[in-house]
């Protein structure tokens, strides 16, 4: 039994993902504590990135678009069907509006938030999305 005690992590609090498209930031929290900021990138010219509170319901660790050519999605987290925030490769691109909707991290950093959606499953994480 205290194997399995030792298994198990503590978790204090739930995760709080939130997206500044203006700013084009997002801020992760544990509980009340910010944990993480980091450059993300979201819909440019005629697309949109969805706004408002979202839960996920669905992570792959590699997606590729059906939509963008077979584009990668590394660590995707979708919170809206045909939207996620998932790793790129277009790291230059992030502090900037540059996607077709998803909301773009760098790839270690969408690993690290794949990895908190996985550890306190989807109903303990909550994405809030606001221009």
């Amino acid at each position: 039994m205290a194997e399995l005690e030792r298994q198990i992590p503590v978790l204090e609090g739930d995760i709080h993902v939130k997206v500044d498209i203006s700013d084009q930031i997002m801020n992760v929290y544990k509980g009340d504590t910010l944990v993480y900021s980091w450059f993300v990138s979201t819909a440019a010219g005629a697309y949109f990135t969805p706004t408002g509170k979202f839960k996920p319901y669905h992570t792959a660790k590699m997606h590729f678009s059906k939509q963008y050519d077979n584009s990668p999605m590394p660590y995707a987290v979708f919170f809206k069907e045909g939207f996620a925030i998932h790793g790129t490769e277009w790291v230059r691109s992030l502090g900037y509006k540059a996607s077709h909707g998803c909301v773009r991290l760098h790839t270690n950093n969408a690993q690290k938030l794949y990895n908190l959606v996985q550890q306190y499953g989807y109903h303990r994480v909550s994405i809030s999305i606001a221009s």
